[in-house]
């Protein structure tokens, strides 16, 4: 008997339980009495016990009524989502948006956009990935992201499609007890190789072999960017990294910008752009995600 009960059922019971009475609950849903009556009576007999006691001049919830009720909204408000979700997908909506980022994109453009996402899509999941170099556009490459952004990787393969979002400036930093911290002035290309370079690695096999931005032939090859930044503080090496995580270091001493020779060639940003296949461009949950990372 309980396989037969509908929402419809339960959505009556909690009008009646909220509004005091089935006369009020059918004014409510906008039905006669006598059909809250009866659609209540069948719903108690398929529980099989009573819900409300009778006897007094307005209905009461029992024991077992008191106890089903929580559970009642708690149906009824998932079957609410799952209907918002239905109309979503049906005119487009991602039913998730999985998005790889690249370490060095500035984490709070990346967490007001997530907050201002979760807002305005919550019931669209948002997985993030952050990666480095080509382990940004591998995810999308295999179709575990639908959006790639990337930076710290100068090359992007021809099948995606690219939109631009700004620029994060690089400074080469030292800690200040560092050789390179007290020669000031622009450092030259053979001086600076004279000491370990910390360099952020791959995790895809998309850029295995190559270097980027590496000038010294001594380095320390580390896949997170939180441990270079330990490293770099430690006065373990010299090395890239975006301004916004070094300037409160700058401001407290723990560490000190260098002008290296080669930076004047190399530049000194990541041009931070937003990539998707050109046959799977993202629905509308991952194109307003993509214009909120825009904003300023």
């Amino acid at each position: 008997m309980l396989d037969a009960m509908s929402m419809d059922q339960l959505r009556t019971f909690i009008a009646a339980a909220e509004e005091g009475s089935f006369s009020a609950a059918g004014r409510k849903l906008r039905r006669a009495q006598s059909v809250v009556s009866h659609t209540l009576a069948n719903l108690e007999e398929q529980v099989g016990f009573a819900l409300f006691e009778r006897t007094g001049r307005y209905p009461q919830l029992t024991e077992a009524g008191r106890a089903l009720l929580a559970d009642a909204r708690a149906a009824a408000h998932s079957m609410d989502v799952f209907k918002a979700k239905a109309r979503t997908l049906a005119e487009g909506l991602e039913p998730e948006l999985a998005v790889s980022v690249d370490v060095m994109f500035p984490i709070a453009r990346l967490t007001e956009a997530v907050q201002a996402f979760h807002a305005a899509f919550p019931t669209t999941p948002l997985r993030l990935y952050v990666e480095a170099l080509g382990a940004v556009v591998q995810p999308v490459l295999d179709g575990r992201c639908r959006i790639g952004i990337v930076g710290s990787l100068p090359e992007v393969p021809e099948q995606f499609a690219s939109d631009y979002l700004l620029s994060t400036p690089v400074v080469t930093v030292v800690a200040p007890g560092h050789p390179l911290a007290v020669l000031g002035g622009l450092i030259s290309r053979a001086v600076a190789s004279q000491y370990v370079q910390l360099v952020l690695t791959d995790r895809s096999p998309l850029t295995e072999g190559r270097n980027f931005g590496v000038l010294s032939p001594q380095t320390w090859r580390l896949a997170d960017l939180g441990a270079k930044h330990a490293f770099l503080r430690a006065g373990l090496g010299w090395g890239h990294m975006p301004l916004h995580m070094v300037e409160e270091d700058f401001a407290r001493g723990s560490l000190v910008p260098v002008t290296l020779e080669a930076m004047t060639m190399t530049g000194h940003a990541f041009s931070m752009h937003a990539i998707h296949l050109k046959d799977a461009p993202p629905g509308p949950a991952g194109r307003w995600f993509v214009n909120r990372l825009k904003q300023q």
